[in-house]
């Protein structure tokens, strides 16, 4: 059948199985918006009111989903608004597809009004990104976009389209969206290899990076930690892949990870990496980083492989196929010694806080409570972002929303959004701090505006916590431009925009104010005010070994 550029592009996204899509309009992009109104009753179409809202959004949609997320912008100033969310979602192994129009052809290359090479800009922070200047290849590219973003290490693709593209004709015909298969590149001898370090040790630990959540291998990982009898610890990426209420799990690995698990980590014998990277923020000194253990990695990109910390043993492919393979092949560990060593040090250095005040912890801890540990929490970047990491139990993947590799601030609001747009039957919570939802605190806009029924916790310390935390420890208490103590009004911020709003200053007020904004079913505010001075403990300075992780008490003496 002959169509326009602009409806192939929405038969194609049709044929992807998409049925949201987050986005702002203009001058170039008008022709698909038009085709988008077309089949407004087929796709949804959510406005945010930014465009690194709808890249967000995007990002949460597809966190939370497991499928494609998808956004739009138009060219110029539209499409730059993209980077920043191109960029998280690239950071964190996010499939996403950014659909952004450009000039007509012939205005290319002339600095014509609203003209940017995106693909250019965005070339280092996209899996591939295309320039689509013919409609013939439009169908197809599209297709391709969207089996690049899904397969193998997932992640974002641009494709920009020319206006005059969008309006030509051509035949289109239809096609079902083709799974990209790739052979295993590893051998039964590699799995016999792995198996034998496995068996030979006497003090092994899990690492578990966001492989395990994108792979949905949560079932094989909890099969492989006992079968191994072995500890588990996590980085940001990975929460919820492992039950974080199980006796194995030693909470988060890394600079705001718990003693224990660097402690442990740092006296294993047998490291076995899943789906993880080998971040600086895990790793601190990477010579001293489990200098007494042998080193197993699996992961499906191989350029992960010894890139940060050089490994003993190594498998490339996906997590869950490996360890569904894997897994048949190990005998029944038995390490009572080694995990009674890690119960006791979970015992001497459990997660503390001041319980007299209200504080960020406090918060957290009642909001896993109330909502049973099920609900999906987002969060921005800083101190509040690492509080929900530590406090809040997460024991199912895709509930633990964050920005880990970018540490964008601003990224909560709008990938709650998408969050909920795409889980409509779970409750989902931002927690940003008061720096970090000044940023992009319009998208509560977009909330009000459709009635998605999400819940923004701003953890309100009037600074910017950590950055002021490092001040404080670091830089002599000189706390250059950290202070926020201004005369904004939060809550009259989120009335303005639509929200209710609810302002907490005692611990007390606290458990009504969660029960009242869930029993709301629309978008609300809590604001909590909380101490300037709070601190995100444990903690690595950067760059040192993770066994040096000190905490508050540690400090006094």
């Amino acid at each position: 059948m002959q169509l326009n550029g602009s409806e192939i592009v929405v038969e194609c996204l049709k044929e992807q199985g998409v049925d949201t899509v987050f986005g702002y309009p203009g001058g170039s992009i008008l022709n698909i918006y038009d085709a988008l109104y077309q089949h407004s009753d087929e796709i949804t179409h959510i406005l945010t009111s930014h465009e690194q809202g709808a890249a967000h959004a995007a990002d949460g949609y597809a966190r939370a989903t497991g499928k494609v997320g998808v956004c739009l912008a138009t060219s110029g100033p539209g499409a730059t608004n993209l980077v920043t969310g191109i960029a998280t979602a690239y950071m964190d192994s996010v499939p996403m597809v950014a659909i952004t129009a450009n000039v007509n052809l012939p205005m290319l290359g002339k600095d014509s009004f609203q003209e940017v090479d995106i693909a250019g800009v965005t070339m280092p922070i996209t899996k591939h990104g295309f320039i689509v200047k013919n409609v013939e290849i439009l169908a197809d590219t599209i297709r391709k976009a969207f089996s690049i973003a899904k397969s193998g290490r997932p992640g974002p693709v641009l494709v920009d389209i020319t206006k005059d593209v969008t309006a030509a004709v051509c035949e289109y015909v239809p096609a079902k969206p083709q799974t990209k298969e790739s052979a295993p590149s590893y051998s039964e001898e590699d799995l016999d290899r792995i198996a034998d370090y496995i068996n030979k040790a006497e003090k092994p630990y899990i690492y578990l990076g966001g492989g395990a959540v994108l792979s949905g291998a949560s079932k094989e990982v909890a099969e492989f930690a006992e079968l191994i009898d072995a500890p588990v610890c996590d980085t940001l990426m990975a929460k919820g892949a492992f039950d974080g209420r199980s006796r194995r799990y030693t909470g988060m690995i890394g600079m705001h990870g718990t003693k224990t698990s660097n402690l442990g980590v740092s006296q294993c014998d047998l490291l076995i990496a899943l789906g993880a990277r080998f971040s600086d923020r895990v790793i601190g000194n990477p010579k001293r980083f489990a200098e007494n253990a042998k080193i197993i990695q699996i992961d499906i990109d191989p350029a992960e492989i010894n890139k940060n910390i050089r490994v003993n043993a190594c498998l490339v492919g996906d997590l869950k196929e490996v360890l569904s393979r894997l897994n048949k092949k190990l005998v029944q560990q038995n390490h009572e010694e080694w995990m009674n060593a890690i119960q006791e040090m979970k015992e001497k250095y459990p997660l503390k806080y001041d319980k007299e005040k209200l504080s960020c912890p406090y918060v957290i801890e009642e909001i896993d409570r109330i909502t049973g540990g099920d609900a999906i929490i987002t969060t921005d970047v800083g101190q509040h972002q690492m509080w929900a990491a530590q406090y809040y139990k997460f024991t199912k993947p895709r509930t633990f929303l964050s920005s880990g590799g970018l540490g964008t601030m601003g990224y909560g609001l709008g990938a709650c959004i998408g969050a909920k747009v795409g889980r409509p039957d779970k409750i989902c919570i931002n927690i940003a701090g008061d720096g970090c939802f000044r940023m992009n605190m319009n998208e509560l806009a977009t909330a009000s505006r459709y009635q998605i029924p999400i819940i923004q916790v701003v953890i309100n310390n009037h600074v910017l916590g950590m950055v002021r935390q490092w001040q404080t420890l670091f830089y002599g208490k000189r706390y250059s431009q950290t202070v926020l103590n201004d005369k904004v009004d939060f809550c009259k911020v989120a009335e303005g925009l639509g929200c209710a709003a609810i302002r907490v200053s005692t611990k007390e007020e606290v458990e009504p104010a969660i029960k009242r904004a869930i029993a709301m079913n629309a978008p609300v505010m809590i604001e909590c005010m909380i101490p300037e001075d709070d601190k995100v403990f444990p903690m690595v300075p950067a760059g040192a070994p993770i066994d040096e992780v000190f905490d508050g008490d540690d400090l006094k003496e």
